[in-house]
Parts: structure tokens; C-alpha cells; sequence
């Protein structure tokens, strides 16, 4: 007995799981008002039907009426007031169960299982049964349709057993809807702070990657004003495009990938002017579509790299080899870059560890970023499934 009992409960719970708390209104509205909402149409509909097959003598048996499935709007009409008296009486009965529900959803489950355990729980639902079904059972007793529908729905006997084990019933039958409420309660809080604290630290990464380009930037216009260019007008309005990019567009959820090529491009221009060594540059692009949406400020990061480690501080002349290739559905950018290969023991800033939090961030499950250093040639590679 005790065997199915549980699967009856593993059962129901598993039901609620595939299909009640997928139901879009249940979920607006919560499963104890979904409920409670059942339970008052539960009883309007009862009295209708109560009220419309009232005068059929086919529901008539030796004094006591029976409810026939039946649905009159005229006998309803003239009947109005009956419908009431029918309607509250029902639902004062519905409403019996559905406090035990709630007891059984808000103090027993919510508090004592979960904090005191299996046997605590059993015998504070023992205590509780044993205190309500009197009070309950003399309540429903005393209603009038205990003898109008049926020769007694309830026993007389408040103290039956009978309506113990009713009482008792309900609880068994709600615990399984209970525990899955507690738990899809307990699975939305911690999915809310986790979203919440992903973007808090994706708000975090954003901070410092805006200072960290606006050294390089200084720098960049600092290195141009020592060299009195005529270049130099022009370059100030292009750091100036570069950051207003940075600032506006990089706190945008995505971009489209032809405005983050025009960014790459813009910088690369400018990091050239102020070189004063040879740079081998090669872009390749192979784009199909230009308008995919990426997140902001994914790639510069590797060229921002491969110019601060590796291109400004060589001594010669210095490559840089930058290759995107793109499908609707998937983006593969490869950078790779000369550097002297002392510096790879020394700190690459915060670049490259930032990235690797935003791709977290933003694409889990959807990326591969492999890193690779051969004699004195720095790749990198980011893969992106971007549907």
C-alpha cells in the first residue's frame, strides 16, 4: 500500500513537472490561485448543474435530490437564488480541502519538511489532522446540503475516523503538487540570482575593458603628438569614433558584425600611423552575411593584444595575419602575430581573461578559443555558434 502510494505521488509530481507548470497562466498567476480559481468554478458549475436538473424527477430519490449533468440557463434564471445558496455551500465545502492545501503547502512542506525532516513532518501532519477534521467535519455537517444531496454526504459524527482519513487524503493527495511548487519556487530563485549575478559581472568586465582601451588610446595620441604629424588632426577624430564605438555600442547586447569589421579596420589604421616599423598586414575576410548579430568588442580584443605584446614592442619588422570567415550560423576569427618570445613569460593584461569571461558569459556551450604559441608566432582562434 505504502509502495503505490508513492508512485501515485512520483507520478502526479512528474505530471505537474511535463505539463502543469509549463501551462502559461499557471505560471502568471501561481499554482495556490490556480487552484483556489478551480475550486470556485468547480463549485459555480456543481450548482448549476444542482439548480438545472432540480425539477427532473429522474434526480429525485426518496426525498433527496441527486445533481444530473445537466446545464438550463431558464431554470437558472428563475432559480437565482438557490444558485447562491447552492454556490456558497459548495464552496465552503471546496474551501475546507483547500486550507488544508494551504497548510499543508505553506507550514508543513515549506517549514517542517525542509528543515526538520521526513518523521517531524509525518507526525506535525498527524497533529494537525487531528486538531482540524472535528472543527471541519461539524463545519460541513451543518450545512444543508448535507441532507438535500444524498441522504448524508458527511457523517454525522464529527469525530468519525472517516473524515479523518478524508482529511488525510487530501494532504497525501496535494503533497506531490506541493513539493513540485516548493521546488520550481526554490529552481526560479536561484535561476533569478544566477542571471543576476551573470550580468553583474558581465556589467563588471564591461567597466574594465572601456579604461583599459582609452590607455591604449592615450597612448596611441600621445605617440602622434611627439611626431608632429599632419596625420594627427584626423587621428583624433578617429580615436574619437573608436570611443564613442566603445562607450555606446559596446554596452549594446550585440552588434552587427559589419560595424565590428569597420571598428577592427579603424584601429588598425590608426595603430599604423604611429608605427614606426614595418607591420605585414593581412585581413582575410570570407563573410556571407555582414549583418549577423555578434556580441560588441569580441575581436579587437585579440588585435589589442597582438599590437600591446607583440607588434609595438619588436624591434623589427613585425606580422600581423587576421583571418574571419563567417556563415549565418557560424564565425571563426583567427589573429596571429609576431612576438619576441620573452614576452610570454610577463603579463598580458586584463584582455585576453576578460574575453574569456564574456565568452562565457555570452555564449556558454557555443565557443572554442584555443591559444597557441610556435617560435615566435602568437595565434589565437574563436570559433562562435551564433544560432
Amino acid at each position: 500500500m505504502a509502495a503505490t502510494s508513492l508512485e501515485m505521488m512520483l507520478i502526479a509530481n512528474q505530471y505537474y513537472q511535463k505539463k502543469v507548470q509549463h501551462i502559461k497562466w499557471i505560471k502568471k498567476i501561481g499554482l495556490e490561485h490556480a487552484v483556489l480559481i478551480t475550486i470556485i468554478l468547480l463549485a459555480a458549475t456543481i450548482s448549476i448543474m444542482a439548480v438545472s436538473s432540480s425539477d427532473n424527477p429522474i434526480y429525485q430519490r426518496n426525498g433527496f435530490r441527486l445533481v444530473g449533468f445537466e446545464f438550463n440557463l431558464k431554470a437558472l434564471w428563475f432559480n437565482i437564488g438557490t444558485f447562491f445558496g447552492f454556490f456558497l455551500q459548495f464552496l465552503i465545502m471546496y474551501l475546507c480541502g483547500y486550507l488544508l492545501f494551504l497548510i499543508n503547502s505553506r507550514l508543513l512542506v515549506s517549514k517542517i519538511l525542509k528543515e526538520k525532516g521526513l518523521l517531524i513532518y509525518l507526525l506535525a501532519l498527524s497533529t494537525t489532522i487531528a486538531l482540524l477534521y472535528p472543527l471541519l467535519a461539524q463545519l460541513l455537517i451543518s450545512l444543508p446540503i448535507n441532507t438535500v444531496f444524498g441522504r448524508s454526504i458527511f457523517e454525522t459524527n464529527p469525530f468519525e475516523l472517516e473524515n479523518a482519513f478524508g482529511a488525510f487524503a487530501i494532504m497525501l493527495i496535494s503533497l506531490p503538487v506541493v513539493l513540485a511548487l516548493q521546488w520550481g519556487k526554490q529552481n526560479n530563485k536561484i535561476l533569478s540570482l544566477e542571471k543576476e549575478k551573470s550580468q553583474h559581472e558581465l556589467d563588471l568586465l564591461k567597466q574594465q575593458l572601456n579604461p583599459h582601451f582609452f590607455f591604449n588610446t592615450l597612448n596611441n595620441l600621445y605617440a602622434l603628438s611627439l611626431q608632429k604629424s599632419d596625420k594627427t588632426p584626423e587621428s583624433i577624430l578617429q580615436l574619437s569614433e573608436l570611443m564613442r564605438y566603445t562607450i555606446y555600442k559596446g554596452q549594446e547586447k550585440t552588434v552587427k558584425l559589419s560595424q565590428e569589421i569597420d571598428y577592427v579596420n579603424d584601429y588598425i589604421q590608426l595603430q599604423q600611423i604611429r608605427l614606426r616599423k614595418t607591420l605585414h598586414f593581412e585581413f582575410d575576410q570570407q563573410v556571407e552575411n555582414d549583418q549577423i548579430d555578434i556580441a560588441p568588442l569580441l575581436l579587437i580584443v585579440f588585435i589589442e593584444n597582438a599590437f600591446k605584446h607583440g607588434i609595438e614592442p619588436a624591434e623589427d619588422a613585425a606580422t600581423l595575419k587576421l583571418s574571419l570567415i563567417t556563415t549565418d550560423d557560424l564565425l571563426s576569427f583567427k589573429c596571429e602575430n609576431s612576438f619576441d618570445p620573452e614576452e610570454l613569460n610577463k603579463t598580458r593584461g586584463i584582455g585576453l581573461d576578460n574575453l574569456k569571461k564574456r565568452l562565457e558569459l555570452l555564449y556558454p556551450n557555443r565557443y572554442t578559443l584555443h591559444i597557441t604559441t610556435i617560435g615566435n608566432i602568437f595565434k589565437a582562434e574563436l570559433k562562435l555558434q551564433l544560432t
